[in-house]
């Protein structure tokens, strides 16, 4: 006897029986489902019982609770993972205090802002100071990169054709300055 034709049921009809296991589980788990996602597994953890139920291995009900309950406690534990990652990163990412707007002079040891609050442009000095440190690492090439880019504003294409280069040639400059800049200068 072949596996579909032990199943007495639709899956409509166990879905209409069983519905409230899902609610059950949801609540005996102390679950606040706005956005119903756990309600869905919940229909897809039944769907996926009810496909797999071997008669032979138990009563349907058992295997029902079983998955959907198991199921669930998959999705929690998947959300806590993913909330204790973003909640790293945001840690991470105030410990740096990185806004991509400033760098790391070796001389001065503190941040400096390319743009401050207003939005105005460094002065002379500072801008001098951050380029003699980055044309110590940089060369000529990887310079005309960096300079076009974050000085002049310039697209990776405009900087190709001011320079008389393809735009992979200039995709090459630009990850190899990265790499060099890596540790002494946040891009």
């Amino acid at each position: 006897m072949a596996r579909n034709e032990e199943k007495k049921f639709t899956f409509e009809e166990v879905f209409q029986q069983n519905e409230r296991r899902i609610h059950y589980h949801i609540h005996k788990l102390g679950i606040r489902d706005p956005h119903r996602e756990f309600y869905v597994e919940g229909i897809y953890a039944l769907w996926t019982a009810y496909k797999k139920f071997d008669p032979n291995k138990g009563p349907m009900s058992t295997y029902f609770n079983f998955t959907i309950r198991n199921r669930l406690i998959d999705m929690i534990r998947k959300e806590q993972r993913e909330q204790r990652l973003k909640e790293k990163l945001m840690a991470d990412a105030e410990i740096t205090g990185s806004s991509g707007n400033h760098y790391v002079g070796k001389t001065l040891g503190k941040k400096h802002d390319l743009l401050d609050n207003r939005g105005s442009e460094m002065d002379e000095v500072e801008l001098s100071e951050l380029l003699d440190i980055i044309s110590s690492v940089l060369t000529t090439k990887q310079m005309k990169w960096f300079i076009g880019r974050y000085v002049h504003g310039l697209k990776l294409s405009e900087i190709a054709e001011q320079e008389g280069v393809t735009v992979d040639t200039v995709k090459g400059w630009a990850k190899q300055a990265r790499k060099k800049l890596r540790g002494t200068v946040p891009l």
